[in-house]
């Protein structure tokens, strides 16, 4: 019996691909990680796959990796990561010789991406990383500020309703018009209204007696 033909050995060859393929990614390591990775996946569609459709696998297998660094360093919605992550486990999947052999294969893929992330705790991150990535808080003190100071200025003013809260509408304060929110009323339209509370741009107003 080859070493390859014990099923479980898939989950050792693309568990440590993935793991220092991503790991290269996140930390400095002038390479070394990146050619483990490429070595280890290498063997595993090397023992699998016939020659000719090697490159196509690592394609699938790379693309996928790619397009989840693009979504987790630049868009952040997890669409591309979603599509990525398939890609790469079908990448590993599609070749193994039995189901069970695709399923630990599946499973090296995960634990690999998982546990990279120790890397952060041992290596440099990447500088790369360092400069898209926003550490400023935004905070008055800093010279920002999270809140509208026109919408500030409003607390205590006096208005009108120009459309009816239910609890949400439209107001008008100072000749000025603002969407606006009650605290749970049904506030009919042309009501007298008073500002109670402002939280961002969001306008709280209650009634008037």
């Amino acid at each position: 019996m080859t070493v390859f033909e014990m099923e479980w050995i898939g989950i050792l060859i693309t568990g440590f691909a993935t793991l220092f393929l991503i790991g290269e990614i996140l930390v400095n390591m002038r390479g070394l990680f990146g050619l483990l990775g490429i070595g280890f996946i290498t063997v595993y569609f090397g023992a699998y796959v016939e020659a000719s459709s090697i490159i196509i696998m690592l394609i699938i297998y790379f693309v996928g990796l790619l397009l989840i660094i693009i979504d987790g360093k630049l868009i952040n919605d997890g669409t591309l990561a979603t599509i990525g992550l398939a890609s790469m486990l079908t990448a590993v999947a599609l070749p193994a010789p039995s189901l069970t052999s695709g399923l630990y294969a599946v499973l090296g893929v995960l634990l690999g991406g998982g546990a990279s992330l120790l890397f952060l705790k041992v290596f440099k991150r990447r500088e790369m990383w360092n400069k898209i990535t926003l550490k400023d808080q935004l905070t008055k003190e800093a010279g920002y500020n999270s809140m509208n100071e026109t919408y500030e200025k409003l607390v205590g003013e006096e208005g009108i309703t120009l459309t009816d809260l239910r609890p949400v509408g439209t107001i008008r304060i100072h000749r000025k018009d603002y969407s606006a929110i009650s605290n749970g009323q049904w506030i009919e339209k042309g009501t007298k209204i008073r500002v109670v509370q402002v939280d961002g741009t969001r306008i709280l107003v209650e009634k008037m007696e």
